[in-house]
């Protein structure tokens, strides 16, 4: 396969390491149009880019990263990174999505806190944050946004767009409602709407940052201190939507943190190691996330049902013009591989080309980012990225 290189250049800085990018899109004069009807702009977007974009322009593979991810796919931005991307292991050179081969583009979504306009970013009318009056987004916002961003990278069809989780519906939007700019699309641990199990547990976080009273009902962000319990609380719960029964029992087991025999403490909160596991989850992720960015973006998971607009999955998906893959694993609760057959499904009903595999993991719905399971996903992403850009370029 060829890997001519482009004039392009990719984001890493002369020292190797990757550059944090940002583009302002839209403005006052021409904002964003909601689904909500409700309009938006300027928007900032954050982003980062990776290997080199070819000379025919048709080696782009962008990726949708899921709820608390962001646009640090891979790499590092500089020496004293105390980690790399949250996909590292799967993407840059000779891995599974390969930098030598593909132009890769991973931006931060709408409403998000990692640098593209969310309820923290500064309000232009106001001229303080957003907080509670951000409006209202959708899935399918934050996928025009995206596109808005390839239209100012002057890259007019993607090879294939790539996500897992919320990731994953983001793909499946792009591929009905951009059918004609999405070459293939790659759905992991996902679904086309989130069952009801997954809303409950979406609502119980919810309340626990409401339920704050730092919360000051989202206008937080001039106080001394932020809702930090609330929002420790509803990642804690989370968090184990995104395990398995077997994953927390092969780690944790009934394991205690200190020593051998029960304190009896009921003032303790980590007695055991499965608690110490949680709380520590929690207390690192409100150092680096918005509250208001997780109601936003949890709402915009609920909302999201493929079928709406179209009557079935079936009539949506046929709007597409990718070939897909689909990817579940056996101990994902949040995302059961019965919704990933119920997308199989309808794309066979109406005739698209679809590949799909059920793997086998005991890591529950975060098996497609942990590293030791990547080799399992790459011997399927990797050669169904390869066919269709040889496809794609014989097509040409």
């Amino acid at each position: 396969m060829s890997t001519e290189m482009a004039d392009t250049d990719d984001s890493a800085t002369d020292d190797g390491f990757v550059a944090r990018q940002s583009a302002t899109l839209f403005d006052s004069a021409q904002p964003l149009v909601l689904e909500s009807g409700e309009t938006l702009g300027p928007i900032q977007v954050a982003y980062q880019t990776y290997g080199k974009l070819s000379p025919r322009k048709d080696n782009t593979v962008f990726i949708c990263h899921a709820l608390t991810g962001d646009a640090h796919v891979a790499g590092r931005h500089h020496e004293d990174d105390r980690k790399p991307g949250w996909w590292d292991g799967f993407i840059g050179p000779g891995k599974a999505i390969d930098t030598n081969r593909y132009f890769v583009v991973c931006a931060n979504i709408l409403g998000g806190c990692q640098g593209t306009t969310g309820p923290s970013s500064e309000n232009p009318v106001t001229g303080k944050p957003y907080g509670p009056d951000f409006p209202f987004i959708t899935i399918r916002d934050i996928v025009n946004v995206h596109n808005a961003l390839l239209d100012h990278l002057d890259i007019e069809k993607v090879l294939a767009v790539v996500g897992g989780s919320l990731g994953g519906m983001q793909v499946l939007e792009w591929a009905v409602s951009r059918p004609d700019r999405v070459g293939a699309a790659v759905v992991l641990a996902s679904g086309p709407k989130l069952n009801a199990q997954g809303i409950a547990f979406n609502a119980v976080g919810r309340r626990a940052i409401y339920s704050d009273p730092l919360f000051h009902d989202g206008w937080y962000y001039g106080e001394e201190e932020k809702p930090r319990f609330g929002l420790a609380l509803a990642r804690m719960i989370a968090h184990i939507t995104y395990l398995s029964e077997q994953s927390i029992e092969l780690k944790f087991g009934r394991k205690l943190q200190n020593g051998e025999e029960f304190g009896f403490d009921l003032k303790s909160e980590t007695e055991f190691q499965i608690e110490s596991y949680l709380h520590y989850q929690g207390n690192q992720f409100v150092d680096r996330f918005d509250a208001n960015s997780y109601l936003a973006l949890t709402r915009a998971m609920d909302y999201f049902d493929l079928s709406e607009a179209y009557g079935s999955i079936a009539d949506a998906l046929s709007r597409a013009n990718s070939r897909f893959l689909v990817v579940s694993y056996s101990t994902d609760w949040l995302y059961p591989t019965a919704q990933s057959k119920e997308i199989v499904r309808s794309l066979i009903e109406v005739r698209k080309h679809v590949t799909f595999r059920e793997l086998l993991s005991p890591f529950g719905h975060d098996a497609f980012l942990i590293e030791q399971e990547l080799p399992k996903l790459e011997a399927l992403v990797s050669p169904f990225l390869a066919r269709t850009y040889t496809d794609g370029r014989k097509s040409n």
